[in-house]
């Protein structure tokens, strides 16, 4: 299969060294690494030219994009502007993050779960944070969700379901729209994969009513949003979260945001996670 992995990167010096490092050093290679200088100010360019010159497949381009931290929309721009440079010539499209460090056997793996069901649309491992007494999941959704750092997408699926939203939540929605096109997602629970900057890490208070606002353009409706939101801050343990989304929903709603899916992908949406759910309250 032929992999492309398009990598946005801001500012990243510390860290994007460790992520391409763990790249050259799979089991099996991607076709290309196309690293998206997103307006870096400090020597992340000169980093990623360092290893550009020394593997073929590693590539760079640089974005002039405004340096204020936009959950999302920021990074999924960068990606388009990476992805437009493309050839469609591939199998697998990842969009990754620049603050990780990826198992050896990453690809390899995560090939083998594509080749084995060709309904496979969105396949990955699981997020790993560093603790006190080691490293743990990330635990901000379930494990058999594949998280948008390390996301490998079928092409056809990717096309299917529109690619990437430019909004917060596009990492949700793109699983729900392959779910409703009729594609699998699978994770490979086994594959481990240290994230360096754990989310939302750099998210601006500008940006607190941003998850509200996507619930709402994903057209979740007032319950799923209040118990989503409930949800996201037990895991993160911050009830002010909750609130922000919860204001965020209804700012969304009052000035009557564009929706990110159809009326028929949001009755769709609704019913996927209403069953989810009741089943795991035993009702269903």
């Amino acid at each position: 299969m032929k992999i492309i992995i398009i990598i946005p990167a801001h500012n990243e010096e510390s860290l994007i060294g460790n992520m391409l490092q763990s790249i050259v050093d799979q089991t099996v290679l991607p076709t290309k690494v196309l690293v998206v200088n997103d307006a870096s100010t400090d020597s992340t360019p000169k980093i990623i030219q360092q290893f550009s010159e020394k593997y073929l497949f590693i590539e760079s381009i640089f974005h002039d994009s405004e340096a204020l931290h936009a959950p999302g929309s920021k990074v999924v721009n960068a990606f388009y502007k990476g992805f437009e440079t493309l050839e469609n010539n591939f199998d697998l499209i990842g969009k990754f993050d620049a603050d990780l460090i990826l198992p050896s056997d990453y690809f390899e793996k995560v090939i083998a779960l594509f080749t084995s069901d060709e309904k496979i649309g969105i396949a990955g491992g699981n997020l790993y944070i560093e603790r006190e007494n080691g490293w743990d999941f990330e635990a901000i959704s379930e494990k058999t969700k594949v998280r948008g750092p390390i996301k490998l997408y079928r092409m056809a699926c990717f096309e299917e379901i529109g690619g990437l939203k430019k909004s917060i939540g596009w990492d949700t929605v793109d699983e729900l729209l392959a779910q409703y096109h009729g594609w699998k997602i699978k994770t490979d629970t086994s594959l481990h994969v240290k994230h360096l900057k754990p989310t939302g890490t750099v998210y601006s208070t500008n940006s607190k009513h941003k998850q509200g606002e996507a619930f709402y353009k994903m057209r979740y409706g007032f319950w799923l949003t209040l118990i989503a939101s409930a949800k996201l801050a037990s895991k993160k343990n911050n009830f002010q979260f909750f609130m922000d989304s919860m204001k965020g929903y209804s700012k969304g709603k009052r000035a009557k945001l564009e929706f990110i899916v159809s009326e028929k992908e949001g009755g769709f949406i609704r019913n996927l996670r209403w069953k989810n759910i009741l089943k795991k309250i035993g009702i269903r």
